[in-house]
């Protein structure tokens, strides 16, 4: 009988795959750099290729061959379908209802899935400055379901926050490198943990006394075809 190894994955590549799964051939995606942006693709080139990315820098259904350094890279505007401008990004199509789903990362979040990316510390002197909200306060606001990709950690899942820079009325689900956790009443809730992390694990990298859901169920690791086409989506400048 032949044995196959399973395949074997990063914490960033489980949580891409994760991300991707949740999107469909019907979501008008605002994407961002980095993991938000390798997720939103893996989904195009596999089981959504009618996924619709939008980047804040104004292209409107880019299909990047190479992923992007930056939003303002010329790859997203040369494979868009439209480019318009930042304004119009925010006004038209923002801000009445015709995005569905919001990438967003932060420094900081709290149990309600409010999110900070603003200071770490007080506002009036802070420990660190942080690059500061840009759009995310209105895309938070103005999606349907916001998404948030983020490590998990102390550092990182607090309560409260040092500051409050995007609310998460809209939150819909969070991704780490330990599990999945979606905002159910309120107050975000673990549904699901990745292959080899307990409960206990993610309960030592939060910073309250976390919800579990009684169903929790266990992520499935990605599949050898989702790490295919993955590690194809290369970045551009990387070997």
């Amino acid at each position: 009988m032949t044995v196959t190894a399973a395949p074997t994955y990063t914490a960033d590549e489980m949580m891409a795959v994760a991300a991707s799964r949740r999107l469909t051939d019907d979501n008008v995606c605002f994407v961002g750099i980095g993991l938000p942006s390798l997720a939103a693709n893996l989904a195009r080139h596999t089981h959504a290729p009618g996924c619709v990315l939008v980047y804040e820098s104004g292209t409107i259904g880019a299909r990047p061959v190479e992923l992007p350094l930056s939003i303002g890279d010329g790859e997203l505007a040369d494979t868009a379908d439209s480019v318009v401008s930042v304004p119009e990004i925010f006004g038209y199509w923002l801000q009445s209802g015709r995005i569905d789903v919001g990438f967003l990362g932060a420094a900081q979040i709290d149990r309600h899935g409010n999110l900070n990316s603003t200071v770490i510390g007080s506002y009036e002197a802070p420990a660190v400055r942080l690059p500061g909200g840009g759009g995310a306060p209105e895309i938070a606001l103005g999606v349907r379901d916001v998404f948030v990709l983020l490590r998990h950690s102390l550092r990182s899942f607090v309560d409260p926050l040092d500051f409050t820079t995007s609310v998460g009325d809209h939150l819909r689900v969070v991704i780490t490198d330990l599990g999945i956790l979606e905002r159910r009443d309120g107050e975000l809730t673990l549904v699901a943990v990745h292959p080899g992390v307990e409960v206990d694990d993610v309960q030592a990298a939060t910073g309250w006394d976390l919800r579990v859901d009684d169903g929790l169920a266990v992520t499935e690791p990605p599949t050898e075809e989702e790490l295919v086409a993955l590690r194809a989506l290369r970045t551009k400048g990387r070997d």
